[in-house]
């Protein structure tokens, strides 16, 4: 379905703040974006500056009607608040009228990560050497050793890595940059790309993108999507596996190592520690393990 492009003067104002003020990602924006013009038709043209709590309440009330699971409603309240908020500063309506709205309970919902034997033989799922299975053996080394997003992924350049040293730079959310670990194995697949896969991909006009498709273009997001799904199958992994999936796998198996919950939280890119703590269903049974081994009544 085509998205729908934004209309109102309000909303184009709210979102060239998030981007300009805010310095949200563009994926951010769009789904900002998303949210206020559902709101915005729920509301059948009524003018938003003038619009109570009630109202609000009912909006979400909608949204439940329609399917929409409980984190997507609690989403959708974070965007009219903000919404409300951004009006407030500009004068044209009190941001009250989402402000006292409680955000609904969200129960999370562990994330769903590999075994380290089934990371191995996704990673060995790629064979041969032509120059696509060299590239996607160096992309899911660097998804699973970076804990990187498929965003920041495709968007790694040549002088963002510093293979000598071990190190990529990323650049995740509200374009926040971050330098991770890459790990003996990762380098080595990404030095073998360079050498051996990249120069047979790159056209005159490539530029200093990492990871090339066939015509020497900087992939998409959905082209990783795909690519992690088909080495998943052929590795006989029978989960649901995606790009986020190794990421998760990357947080467990630091956390299943002794890692502490800020160093992965640096790593990840979390801004807040809350987010990193879903992991924390990790520390809890290693923390049993240890209490049953140790404790006079374990």
């Amino acid at each position: 379905m085509k998205e729908m492009q934004p209309t109102n003067p309000s909303l184009n104002a709210f979102l060239a703040y998030l981007r300009a003020e805010c310095g949200l990602a563009d994926n951010t924006v769009a789904a900002y974006r998303r949210d206020i013009s559902r709101f915005l038709k729920f509301l059948g043209g009524d003018d938003p500056t003038k619009v109570d709590t009630p109202r609000v309440e009912r909006f979400l009330q909608s949204e439940k009607k329609r399917g929409l699971a409980v984190s997507s409603i609690a989403r959708a309240l974070i965007a009219v608040r903000m919404f409300y908020r951004f009006l407030a500063g500009e004068g044209l309506a009190s941001e009250s009228a989402a402000a006292t709205i409680e955000t609904p309970r969200i129960w999370r919902r562990l994330p769903n990560f590999l075994t380290v034997p089934e990371v191995n033989k996704l990673l060995d799922a790629p064979r041969g050497r032509s120059p696509l299975a060299v590239r996607d053996r160096a992309i899911l080394e660097v998804f699973y050793a970076a804990g990187a997003r498929v965003a920041e992924v495709v968007a790694v350049k040549i002088d963002d890595l510093k293979l000598d040293l071990g190190l990529v730079l990323l650049f995740g959310k509200g374009s926040r940059e971050r330098v991770v670990p890459l790990g003996r194995p990762a380098v080595d697949a990404v030095k073998d790309y360079l050498i051996s896969a990249r120069p047979r991909l790159a056209k005159p006009d490539t530029g200093d993108t990492l990871f090339l498709g066939r015509r020497g273009k900087k992939l998409s997001r959905m082209h990783i999507w795909r690519l992690v799904r088909r080495y998943a199958a052929l590795a006989g992994i029978r989960k649901n596996v995606h790009p986020h999936t190794l990421r998760h796998s990357f947080a467990t198996h630091l956390l299943e190592g002794g890692a502490d919950l800020r160093t992965v939280q640096e790593m990840l890119g979390h801004s807040s520690i809350a987010t990193t703590q879903v992991y924390t269903h990790v520390d809890r049974s290693r923390l049993k393990a240890i209490h049953k081994k140790f404790h006079p009544r374990g």
